[in-house]
């Protein structure tokens, strides 16, 4: 117990106002009206990371390029708000709200999804990092966010999971554990807002990851079992544990195998470290570079070092442990 003191109080530093305000929200339950909480949220602009990523913004309220809010990788508007919204920042900062609206506007197909332009159908990843982003930045009574969980709903694959691959209309029976931005989309969302069909499509897509127990899919995938951060359209097994918990589904023994792995990751100390800004930031990767040349390309947004002890990673796990705890 003393040494998860110490990990809690590492996570309280002042250095951090977004992580100090998460672990008092959603490790200790501390209510929004508690002095400290307000008092970190408060800091979330004047200091740390979100403080960076705004600082980077331009005055029309996009990053990097004016003509794309998606490209380049990982450091366009879109991905900006991805991290704001992990960050706790919401609209009631004018410039996350002019940015938000920006997307919108400017990416917003005719189905209701999202893509990487307004053109065409829309895209599994970028409607569920959408989603769950808009929620989260406090857009969640917003009927195009309303309507962006509805097309979700709808290109679902027939086995429960879903796919951003060999994406078409309509939906096709792949599936893949790497499409979990969905379930987290859901999982961000009240569900006093949940409709029948969104709680049955998040129950089938829950079944889809508890059965293969967020891992079996396969031959045996390395970068599931590696912890990064930003996660951006990359799933692991925390990411895994973290969407599947915050569902409710912490009682349920087939998430065993990613519950050990997580433990078994854990310092001496009581914290996890970064294994990497994106999965296949290793050199034991060859492999998968060569399959995906263009990945080398894609040059990760940086918030902590890889090898080093994270505190995005240890404030997840945490809150993983303790959703699992309460369940038990």
């Amino acid at each position: 117990m003393a040494a998860e003191r110490r990990v809690v109080d590492w996570l309280l530093g002042t250095d951090q106002p977004a992580v100090r305000y998460r672990t008092l929200k959603e490790l200790l339950h501390r209510p929004e009206g508690d002095e400290e909480v307000r008092q970190a949220r408060a800091a979330l602009p004047t200091r740390g990371w979100a403080k960076e990523v705004l600082d980077l913004q331009r005055p029309s309220g996009c990053w990097h390029d004016e003509r794309s809010l998606f490209t380049p990788s990982f450091h366009a508007t879109f991905w900006m708000l991805l991290l704001l919204a992990d960050l706790r920042m919401t609209k009631e900062d004018p410039r996350v709200d002019r940015a938000a609206r920006l997307w919108i506007e400017r990416n917003r197909t005719s189905t209701g999804g999202f893509g990487q332009t307004a053109k065409g159908p829309g895209h599994l990843c970028i409607t569920g990092n959408t989603a769950r982003a808009l929620v989260r930045l406090g857009y969640g009574e917003d009927q195009r966010v309303r309507k962006a969980f509805d097309w979700l709903v709808r290109n679902q694959a027939e086995l429960g999971g879903w796919s951003c691959w060999n994406f078409g209309d309509p939906p096709h029976k792949g599936r893949t554990l790497d499409a979990w931005e969905p379930l987290s989309a859901f999982a961000a969302y009240p569900r006093s807002r949940w409709s029948r069909s969104m709680t049955a499509a998040c129950e089938r897509g829950a079944e889809f990851f508890l059965d293969r127990e967020l891992h079996r899919q396969g031959a045996r995938f390395e970068p599931w079992f590696r912890f990064h951060y930003p996660y951006h359209y990359y799933y692991d097994l925390l990411v895994g544990l973290d969407t599947l918990t915050a569902l409710g589904y912490g009682s349920d023994p087939r998430l065993r195998f990613a519950i050990d792995h997580l433990l078994s990751r854990r310092r001496r100390d009581g914290r996890w470290n970064l294994d990497a800004n994106r999965p296949e930031d290793s050199p034991a990767l060859a492999a998968f570079r060569r399959q995906h040349p263009r990945s080398e390309d894609l040059t990760p947004f940086v918030l902590e070092t890889p090898g080093r002890p994270s505190k995005m990673i240890t404030l997840t796990a945490m809150t993983v442990l303790e959703r699992l705890r309460e369940a038990s």
